[in-house]
């Protein structure tokens, strides 16, 4: 017996269970990977910010593609001006990789308040459409973060998605057929309060500056996803990527009304197979009914992917059962089918990016 009772933090149970286990290194099919982001290789702020060294892109590269990662999007394009970088250094940097980086760019919200805010969308979008910019991102800048006396963005209630000052950058989006890839929400654990009902509990306290639900200055979530509606529905031809399951991956059944009512919603399952593995009998449902507008996705950065997609793959491809990824549930696999896999994989991507098969 322990001298004294465990604390929470201190309580990681080994499961004893002995079934099947596949430990799957690459996809049954080469990948698109539609949510990377590699500032880390042209942004000396950002690296600066994460404390890190800048990584070689050629072993980038290299640790991606022997991960079966075909092509991949990059959403850190930004725009001129921020994190240091400008919109030629990103497509210099990565030049070399020119059939294997996609690169996004995104807006500079906070100039919604200027005279000059439409034109610096047209101009801004058509210019980044003729560099050779395949899409637009949204970060959690819009609605949810907002920058601080320093410039750090921090929790806050910004600009909502579906402010009708923003419409330029969807209707501009739409005119130029790039889709856009936003980030609205975040876990819906992260805005309810943090007592002992909460299930990320052990994760908000490590994270304080993620506990919304504690913030007297956010949205509720229930208002982003009216907002997110509200978005999907006054454009309906701009094709929207709503990042990390449609920000509802706790509950399918919302995701999939979205999916119903709304033909330009799309979504990626990037970093969020910790919620589709402990429901995969709803999950697989769900890939089967949505099969079509499902993209592959991971939250990828230049390090370390190696020990992450294995875990992606096996949850799409295996019936391996309680397998872990980290925090206090186990992951399901859910066997799709081979058609199904080609599509989640990269025919998907292919059809929404207008690449060639």
């Amino acid at each position: 017996m322990p001298d004294r009772p465990l604390y929470l933090h201190e309580y990681h149970p080994k499961s004893e269970l002995v079934v099947e286990s596949h430990e799957l290194l690459t996809p049954k099919f080469p990948a698109i990977d539609v949510h990377g982001h590699f500032a880390a290789l042209y942004s000396d702020l950002w690296l600066a910010e994460m404390n890190k060294s800048r990584p070689d892109p050629d072993s980038v590269v290299d640790m991606l593609r022997k991960c079966g990662i075909r092509r991949i999007v990059n959403l850190d394009g930004f725009w001129d001006g921020f994190m240091g970088i400008t919109r030629e250094k990103v497509l210099k940097t990565l030049k070399p990789y020119g059939d294997f980086f996609i690169n996004f760019v995104s807006v500079n919200t906070n100039m919604v308040h200027d005279k000059g805010f439409d034109d610096y969308i047209r101009d801004h979008l058509r210019t980044s459409k003729e560099m050779g910019f395949h899409g637009i991102k949204l970060f959690k800048h819009v609605s949810i973060m907002v920058p601080d006396e320093k410039g750090n963005f921090v929790p806050g209630r910004n600009i909502a998605v579906d402010d009708p000052r923003l419409k330029i950058i969807w209707d501009t989006a739409a005119e130029l057929s790039m889709p856009v890839l936003i980030h609205i929400a975040d876990p819906v654990a992260f805005f309810r309060p943090v007592d002992r009902f909460n299930e990320r509990y052990e994760e908000l306290m490590s994270h304080p500056d993620w506990q919304f639900g504690e913030h007297p200055d956010m949205y509720a979530f229930e208002e982003l996803m009216d907002m997110q509606e509200n978005l999907l529905s006054s454009n309906p031809h701009t094709t929207f990527i709503i990042a990390h399951v449609g920000s509802y991956s706790e509950n399918l059944g919302f995701v999939g009304s979205c999916l119903d009512k709304y033909p330009n919603m799309y979504i990626d399952i990037a970093e969020r197979i910790n919620e589709l593995g402990r429901q995969p009998y709803t999950s697989r449902k769900f890939f089967h009914r949505y099969q079509d507008r499902i993209l592959f996705g991971s939250d990828a950065f230049p390090w370390d992917m190696e020990g992450r997609y294995p875990y992606y793959f096996r949850f799409l491809e295996t019936w391996d059962e309680y397998f872990g990824y980290g925090g206090r549930w186990g992951l399901y696999g859910i066997g799709l089918e081979d058609d199904i896999l080609r599509k989640v994989y990269y025919q998907n991507a292919e059809k929404v990016l207008m690449l060639e098969g």
